[in-house]
């Protein structure tokens, strides 16, 4: 082989193993930061996988807020008007946390099918909804007589 093509070949291979090692590299970053949506029908349902971050959104169920007396550790339950997850937040809660408002909890979901939650965000005004919750509430169609 002639010098000239063997070093060409050394180096487009060099550019191509490089490549790939930083590709893998940020593919494996990047794995370790995503944060999935799922909807309380979809944990309920068994499509959420366990022991994984991720992030779920809903209503405040009204009612369902219970204050530990000892610790900041605080339980209420989240719909999406079909279904209802238990999420347990140790934490200070955000202004315009309340029942009936619309919130997404990020954390994870334990073998017991409750979501331990490290961070709660509220909504901002009467008016919005984050996309993801508002695509989950819409009304499933039905068949067509």
């Amino acid at each position: 082989m002639n010098p000239k093509r063997k070093t060409r070949l050394l180096i487009i291979l060099g550019l191509v193993l490089g490549s790939s090692i930083a590709i893998g590299l940020t593919l494996f970053a990047l794995e370790q930061n995503i944060n999935l949506f799922y909807s309380t029908s979809q944990i309920v349902g068994g499509e959420a996988p366990k022991n994984t971050r991720m992030r779920m959104g809903g209503m405040v169920v009204e009612n369902s807020i219970k204050r530990a007396t000892d610790s900041l550790q605080i339980t209420f339950k989240i719909t999406d008007y079909a279904q209802e997850v238990t999420v347990v937040f140790t934490g200070i809660l955000p202004d315009l946390f309340r029942e009936g408002q619309g919130i997404i909890a990020q954390g994870k979901l334990d073998a017991n099918g409750v979501f331990q939650a490290d961070e709660v965000l509220a909504k901002h005004d009467e008016n919005y909804m984050p996309p993801e919750i508002a695509e989950t509430m819409k009304p499933k169609p039905t068949g067509v007589k």
